[in-house]
């Protein structure tokens, strides 16, 4: 008589197919248990009040607003109220390249030094001149515009 076929590693593999197919039924059982299957269309419909929040009952029609105009309806992004100019400032240019067209004006108030390009200037200017401008703040910060000597 022969040796029985079946070793050792081949029971245990058809060990872990068989739990792993009863892992598989167990999940397959618990997601049809849990499904939404079933369910009426109100259920699952969700309302928006008249304050724009969601809630499952549906909107009262007693509290319908009138007539909406067109004028009031605004379309596109509104202006970015970043770049423009701010009131005069004082300062005193700590750097100015000519060459290059730009330099750094150092406020006087608040001590900040603020970028100065030579399209900003009314008049020429150079390093130590005291100077009047305003600022325009752009996605790099601060700029000085509208600038001439005081």
């Amino acid at each position: 008589m022969g040796k029985s076929q079946e070793t050792f590693n081949k029971k245990e593999v058809e060990k872990k197919k068989q739990q792993k197919k009863k892992e598989k039924e167990e999940k397959r059982e618990e997601r049809k248990a849990n499904s939404n299957k079933g369910h009426k269309l109100e259920d699952m419909l969700a309302y928006v009040d008249e304050d724009g929040n969601l809630t499952t009952v549906p909107p009262d029609p007693s509290k319908k607003k009138s007539v909406i105009n067109q004028e009031d309806i605004q379309i596109g992004v509104a202006r970015n109220q970043g770049n423009e100019p701010k009131p005069l400032r004082k300062g005193k240019v700590t750097f100015f390249n000519e060459s290059k067209g730009y330099g750094f004006i150092k406020d006087l108030e608040t001590q900040e030094s603020i970028f100065v390009h030579i399209n900003g200037l009314k008049e020429p200017i150079k390093e130590n001149d005291r100077v009047t401008f305003e600022t325009v703040k752009t996605p790099k910060g601060l700029n000085a515009v509208s600038v001439s000597k005081s």
